[in-house]
């Protein structure tokens, strides 16, 4: 880690010191950095669907708005577990690895065409300990070890590719026999798609998190400076491993939801999602030196790319240059994100 500036501290407060209130001035300063981010993302919201209507305009329907919410229920729910893990100025990799171990474990647990025991909910819990028990291992030999998250997650991403090859075998696709459960995460409830209220739960749930616990506070304080809390009394290690065990988790609680849009069974049940999430944390303003950000913009910054994926392919655009286009987007993106903090971005450890 970088040192950082010594901190300066302020005179002490007394009863006989009144508080000074903020002035207007103090205020309009403070705005910009506070909701300038969250209202620029909102407003890139805004031009993208006008655009999107005006080159098609199924692009504005209901229909169209239901597939985009369902289509962001994935990233929302591992935007959550990676947006804690960079708040902390770590990061994740495991996650597409973790998924396909855990979306295994719940097919095959589930009714599926391969026979064996039908667990009904239970194999949800399955799926998500054995993402708890991933993030649990990546957690451990980050702190213990002292080995760079970056590392470590990637290692877990292929351990967690390879027991989800294992399980696969070399026997048909397993795939899920229960036409409800499988057709579950599509169903509208209120008018909104099951895997998209099951994203928000998560997303509320985070945001909470940070906003109103003990973790939450602690979390921002490790990833402002390790020392300070160090220093403090706070046990380091055994939070980073508490954040990898949630991030574990909620990636095995993805794996079992793409494994029920999919109808079947895949080890790479997660590819291509982490390339996306990642770039979402960052484009809702969570820094990757870490202590700053928050859930919900990151749920801003997954719904600004999930309407650009829809919008481009509404648009005609040719899958050839889709990715170009949503690249160069990204890159111009996360540019603006980060300029105002070029002089003292930390690169994440």
């Amino acid at each position: 880690m970088l040192p950082t500036e010594p901190a300066v501290l302020a005179p002490a407060m007394t009863d006989k010191t009144p508080s000074r209130p903020s002035t207007r001035a103090e205020t309009a300063r403070t705005f910009p950095r506070t909701w300038g981010e969250p209202v620029a993302l909102v407003g890139a919201l805004v031009v993208l669907g006008i655009t999107f209507t005006i080159l098609n305009p199924r692009f504005g329907t209901l229909t169209n708005l239901q597939n985009i919410l369902d289509q962001s229920a994935l990233p929302l729910i591992i935007g959550v577990g990676a947006t804690l893990v960079i708040l902390l100025g770590s990061i994740d990799l495991s996650v597409e690895g973790v998924m396909g171990a855990s979306g295994m474990t719940f097919v095959l647990l589930s009714a599926n065409s391969r026979g064996g025991p039908d667990l009904g909910i239970l194999a949800f819990v399955a799926a998500i300990a054995v993402g708890t028990a991933l993030g649990a291992v990546s957690g451990t030999i980050y702190t213990k070890v002292k080995v760079p998250s970056f590392i470590v997650t990637l290692g877990m991403w292929f351990v967690g590719l390879g027991i989800a090859t294992v399980l696969f075998g070399t026997e048909t696709i397993p795939s899920l026999t229960n036409d409800e459960l499988s057709t579950w995460s599509s169903q509208l409830t209120f008018g909104l798609p099951n895997a998209f209220l099951l994203a928000a739960v998560v997303v509320i749930g985070g945001a909470a998190l940070l906003r109103f616990t003990r973790l939450g506070r602690v979390i921002l304080s490790i990833g402002n400076n390790e020392l300070i809390a160090r220093g403090n009394g706070v046990s380091v290690d055994r939070f980073k491993i508490f954040v990898f065990i949630i991030a574990g988790a909620l990636s095995g609680l993805a794996g079992a939801i793409a494994s029920i849009q999919l109808g079947s069974g895949s080890a790479t049940v997660g590819v291509g999602l982490l390339f996306v999430t990642i770039p979402a944390v960052v484009i809702g303003g969570t820094s990757l030196g870490g202590g700053k950000g928050g859930v919900l913009r990151t749920a801003l910054g997954v719904i600004l790319l999930t309407v650009l994926n829809n919008g481009l392919i509404l648009a005609g655009v040719s899958p050839n240059y889709q990715s170009a286009v949503s690249g160069a987007i990204l890159v111009a993106a996360i540019v603006a994100a980060a300029w105002s903090q070029r002089d003292r971005l930390r690169i994440a450890k």
